[in-house]
């Protein structure tokens, strides 16, 4: 049903991010699917990294760590941006197009009374994209 599902990253908040990546690989093992792993970024220096160069490698030994982890086929790709946080839906959307993600398995954050107002990433990605949407809460909402 799936051959090739996309996950949207921050190496920030990687350690919120268990509960997406454990979906995105219990799907890729059941579907037999490939495993992107999308970060999106600034060329400033961040908290993470000085350069994009020094954010792909982090990235990649991100990657490599969930394929021996997991045992899947996983593909890592930094996007560049010049505003991340204002581009970020829409260079999702191009992202999962070029890809040709056919799943898209992102983290969500806690309700908040702002989403009324300023709607949500996975939201604004599903109505504008033809790819399935699977949105993971964090496991605070879970019990």
């Amino acid at each position: 049903m799936f051959q090739r599902i996309m996950v949207p990253i921050d190496l920030a908040h990687i350690d919120q991010l268990s509960r997406p990546l454990q979906v995105a690989a219990d799907a890729a093992r059941h579907y037999g699917a490939e495993v992107w792993y999308v970060a999106v970024t600034s060329d400033a220096p961040g908290s993470v990294a000085r350069t994009p160069q020094e954010y792909q490698r982090k990235l990649d030994a991100f990657v490599a760590e969930q394929s021996t982890l997991h045992g899947q086929p996983t593909h890592g790709r930094v996007i560049i941006s010049p505003d991340p946080v204002a581009d970020l839906d829409d260079t999702l959307v191009d992202a999962i197009k070029d890809l040709g993600a056919d799943l898209v398995v992102m983290g969500t954050h806690l309700p908040r009374h702002l989403d009324a107002v300023m709607p949500s990433h996975g939201g604004k990605v599903a109505t504008h994209t033809k790819a399935s949407v699977f949105l993971v809460r964090p496991q605070e909402l879970s019990r």
